[in-house]
């Protein structure tokens, strides 16, 4: 059957076009309503703490259903929804609440529709990539537009600037379906998703993703602020953030031919190595704009390469019924835990200095890639070697 990439496409791009808004500019949004920089930590670990839970609660719920689009429907529905409680003016307590309800939702929508894509693809996993850069796509022309937008009229205005996306993204979920209606996952089936979790290399695999998101709490909870520290314009700040995604872009279009030329194992020792230079060069040459513009560069390895590798990895670890319990894992482990650990890391070493933050994150990137290396590419090898 044909792939849909048109409606496929659609949900990446609205999805991360939300994420254009979010990850760049939601605290300076939390700073505008007078919050300091350990509410900011705590509220933006809410973001990444609800992904322990949601994108697996999420998956299990679809795969169990027998209609599991219902579910992609409701989730992004109660997304807008939720998404609206910002358009009231809170206190701490406020946005706390809003902020899980909303993260909640959001955040579980996301593997369930990698799994709808995977459906459509049939083990075509070269036209994952010319798919998924429709989400940088969109990542981009929202980050460089809306750094515009607050520089005019203020970070306090964004929550009225992103809502139509959400509505955006709502439309595409009810116009995206399974290729062919999943198998529900029975009891018994249990069993067989935790052997494949204790592999070692998948273990390996699991334990990289979350050491190198704990790595990024820093650039996604603090970036913006770190920037305007050291001058940094609004308007600049999105243009440096658009410069790492211009690079993922370009890298997702030739997706094809560096994995057919590298592998999948190759290719993600290799972003992890180059996200290690990334934060030390960060954390080492602030001032400098041409530095920073080169940092921001290798954002097409340390974020395109690795994500589209993990997602191959994934579809080999996890094959079929399986494909949305590994996502939800995936998402649960790195994005969720790894990602409240970073958040809230990067709150108490920001007590030092930026610097100081992005200097550790290079240490603990340095550990994720030092995992991935023994057990994805040496280990194999040895163990080939004494066959």
């Amino acid at each position: 059957m044909p792939v849909p990439m048109l409606r496929l496409a659609s949900f990446y791009f609205a999805y991360y076009a939300v994420l254009g808004a979010f990850t760049p500019y939601w605290s300076l949004y939390l700073q505008s309503q007078g919050m300091g920089i350990a509410a900011i930590s705590v509220l933006m670990s809410l973001w990444y703490a609800t992904r322990i839970v949601a994108p697996s609660t999420w998956t299990m719920l679809a795969s169990r259903s027998s209609r599991p689009i219902r579910w992609l429907h409701l989730g992004c529905a109660l997304t807008v929804i939720c998404f609206a409680g910002f358009l009231m003016p809170w206190k701490f307590a406020g946005l706390f609440a809003v902020m899980c309800a909303f993260c909640f939702f959001y955040n579980a929508v996301m593997p369930q529709f990698e799994s709808i894509t995977q459906s459509h693809l049939h083990g075509r996993t070269d036209l994952y990539g010319l798919i998924r850069v429709w989400g940088s796509i969109g990542f981009i022309l929202v980050v460089a537009g809306f750094g515009v937008l607050i520089d005019a009229f203020g970070a306090a205005w964004l929550p009225w600037m992103m809502l139509s996306l959400f509505v955006v993204l709502l439309v595409s979920a009810f116009n995206n379906q399974y290729a062919e209606p999943p198998p529900t996952i029975e009891h018994g089936d249990e069993a067989g998703f935790r052997a494949r979790l204790r592999r070692p290399e998948v273990s390996a695999f699991f334990a990289a993703a979350f050491l190198i998101q704990v790595s990024f709490g820093p650039y996604y909870t603090f970036f913006s602020i770190y920037l305007g520290e050291h001058g940094y314009s609004p308007s600049v700040q999105g243009v440096l953030w658009s410069i790492g995604v211009l690079v993922e872009i370009g890298l997702l279009f030739l997706s094809q031919r560096i994995f057919r030329r590298w592998g999948a194992r190759r290719l993600l020792v290799f972003s992890l190595g180059i996200t290690v230079l990334r934060w030390w060069v960060t954390a080492a040459w602030p001032d400098s704009l041409p530095v920073m513009v080169a940092a921001q560069a290798t954002h097409a390895f340390s974020f395109a390469a690795f994500f589209a590798a993990a997602m191959l990895l994934l579809a080999e670890y996890f094959p079929g019924r399986h494909n949305g319990h590994g996502q939800g894992v995936f998402y649960g482990l790195s994005s969720g835990v790894g990602g409240v650990i970073g958040a809230l890391l990067a709150g108490q070493l920001w007590r030092f200095s930026g610097q100081t933050a992005f200097a550790v994150s290079g240490f603990i990137a340095l550990a994720a890639c030092s995992v991935a290396w023994y057990w994805l590419l040496r280990k194999p090898r040895v163990a080939l070697a004494a066959a």
